[in-house]
C-alpha cells in the first residue's frame, strides 16, 4: 500500500462537476492499493497517515501530526500510484490489486480513518476526478507500508 501525502491549506475533488469531496487544512491523501495489501496493512497505513509529523510547531518544526492538529483528511484513489515503473517507458499494473478487491480495501480504509473522529472526505472509487489542491509548503511524503 502507498499513500503520497500532501499538506494542503485546502483541496476539493469533483465528480461530474459536483464536488463530492472537500477539506480545509490537513492531508490531501492519494492512495495506491497493490495485491499483497490487506486489512492489516490499512490500518498501519491509517495509523501512519494520522500520526506522520508534517505540521509545524511553534518553532516552525514539523513536528505535529494530523492528530495534534484536529486537522481534515481528503482520500482518493489512486490506481497509478500502484504501477510498476521500474522498466521501459509505459507503467504496467500487474502489482496493482484489481477493482472489485481494491474497491472493498478502499471503503474499509475510509471506515477505519473515520473512526479518528477527524473531518475525512472522499473521492469516489474508479471515478473520473478532478483534485485541486492549495499545497502547503510544499509537504509531500510517499509513506509505504
Amino acid at each position: 500500500m502507498k499513500a503520497l501525502i500532501q499538506r494542503v491549506a485546502s483541496s476539493q475533488v469533483e465528480v461530474d462537476g459536483k464536488t463530492v469531496g472537500k477539506i480545509d487544512k490537513g492531508l490531501l491523501v492519494f492512495l495506491g492499493l497493490e495485491k499483497k495489501d490487506n486489512e492489516l496493512i490499512a490500518d498501519k497505513m491509517m495509523s501512519k497517515i494520522i500520526s506522520y509529523r508534517v505540521f509545524p510547531d511553534e518553532n516552525q518544526k514539523m513536528n505535529l501530526s494530523l492528530k495534534d492538529i484536529k486537522g481534515d483528511v481528503l482520500i482518493i484513489s489512486q490506481f497509478t500510484l500502484a504501477a510498476d515503473t521500474k522498466n521501459g517507458t509505459r507503467a504496467g499494473f500487474s502489482t496493482a490489486l484489481p477493482p472489485i478487491e481494491a474497491e472493498s480495501l478502499y471503503d474499509y480504509f475510509i471506515g477505519k480513518i473515520k473512526e479518528s473522529n477527524l473531518k475525512i472526505q472522499s473521492g469516489i472509487f474508479g471515478a473520473d476526478m478532478k483534485v485541486s489542491l492549495l499545497n502547503d509548503g510544499p509537504v509531500t511524503f510517499m509513506l509505504e507500508v
